[in-house]
């Protein structure tokens, strides 16, 4: 049985939030307890103690059972963990166990230096007595007479995270330690201090991490990337061989050898397929570039489908809302967009098709035609254009 305390403490946050559910590296605050917890005791059931404010604040956002404020005696060995503590390691939590199951005659308390509570504590049910308040002082909760042990943490463990110095103080060492075990694991991060990876996120071999780059949330990134620098990546989908400079992505997926920047933005629903480029100052939302497409300068696609090999000018721009509703655009492959052009959602531009800089498009294109003008007019078949000689003006040669 695994009991995570959320003992009445000093509220120094100064906030409308509860201070277990302020993030840290993307969990909530008590999050980092509770999976060490449960990463020591495995399926152990897990209930959490703590006041009734905290209890309505908490039940909706953690899957685990609550217990009331008169806790029944509890069977069997207990965990008891302070959950405050967001440093505390499974494997320390392990070792803890093992003291216990070793020597169960007793408790065994988790002390660090200079904490001043007991980190955890491990009993048999016969050694407990349950306060009717919750505190964070964990010797209150041995019986009387109840011999003990204790073993020692390190000194991180046992931050406790109070106030906004405190969360701070953990971020930096949660964000080494996440950090050194990327490195381990075969990643270059070249400027740590400057990294954040957040812990949900999982990173393949041999990539590189560039200065000053925030990864958060569920994101995965391939083998052979190179991310950064000044770049932000949330709950994103990145393939193996990939390039990202400079450049926000949210909620987005690069697929193998895709690259993004600088100065890219890559909304949520976004894809870049296999070898696609978007370039500097470039803003998809929604939408997909086909694979070896290419989208090299000041440009925007929303809610549009790009096939392959298609080529978007400079400082095209899908206008895909009416004041009402949003409409889509779909680039068929090979096609060809002049620099300045207006694609007015819904329309079609069929495959191998061509627009003339700065037209506005408010017709389907067929395949294989050239398009121009304000509105754009289709002229003629691309192969009869190229059959033709150039010609000047009318007269030009009778002068």
């Amino acid at each position: 049985m695994i009991v995570l305390l959320l003992a009445l403490a000093e509220d120094r946050f100064r906030s409308s939030r509860p201070h277990y559910l302020h993030p840290l590296l993307g969990r909530p605050l008590l999050a980092h307890a509770l999976h060490a917890a449960t990463a020591a005791a495995g399926e152990a059931p897990l209930y959490l103690l703590t006041d009734p404010v905290r209890r309505g604040a908490l039940k909706n956002l953690v899957e685990a059972a609550f217990v009331p404020g008169e806790m029944p005696p509890p069977e069997g060995a207990v965990l008891i963990v302070r959950g405050e503590l967001p440093l505390l390691r499974g494997e320390t939590l392990r070792r803890l166990l093992d003291a216990f199951r070793a020597q169960p005659d007793g408790a065994w308390l988790l002390a660090a230096p200079e904490a001043a509570a007991p980190l955890a504590l491990v009993a048999g049910a016969g050694h407990l007595r349950i306060p009717s308040v919750p505190t964070a002082d964990l010797r209150r909760w041995l019986a009387p007479a109840t011999p003990h042990r204790v073993l020692p943490a390190d000194g991180e463990e046992g931050l406790s995270v109070n106030d906004r110095i405190a969360l701070a103080d953990a971020l930096a060492v949660l964000r080494r330690r996440i950090n050194r075990r990327w490195m381990a694991a075969g990643v270059t991060i070249l400027d740590p201090q400057s990294t954040t990876i957040e812990v949900e996120v999982r990173l393949g071999r041999d990539t590189v991490i560039h200065p000053n780059t925030h990864l958060y949330g569920h994101t995965t990134i391939g083998e052979g990337c190179r991310i950064g620098p000044n770049t932000l990546i949330r709950d994103c989908r990145i393939g193996d061989r990939c390039r990202v400079v400079a450049s926000v992505l949210e909620e987005a997926v690069m697929e193998e050898e895709s690259d993004i920047g600088p100065f890219g933005h890559l909304r949520r629903g976004s894809r870049l397929c296999r070898g696609a480029h978007m370039g500097n100052f470039g803003e998809m939302k929604n939408s997909t570039l086909g694979p070896g497409a290419k989208m090299g300068h000041f440009s925007y696609l929303g809610d549009a489908e790009v096939g392959a090999g298609v080529n978007i000018g400079a400082g095209t721009i899908t206008c895909n809302y009416d004041g009402r509703r949003k409409h889509p655009t779909i680039i068929e492959e090979g096609a060809f967009i002049g620099s300045d052009t207006l694609l007015v959602a819904p329309v079609r531009v069929g495959a191998g098709a061509k627009t003339g800089a700065g037209s506005v498009v408010t017709r389907d294109i067929p395949p294989g035609v050239l398009a121009y003008g304000v509105p754009a007019r289709v002229r003629r078949p691309l192969d009869e254009e190229a059959d033709e000689e150039p010609r000047g003006e009318k007269g030009e040669g009778e002068r």
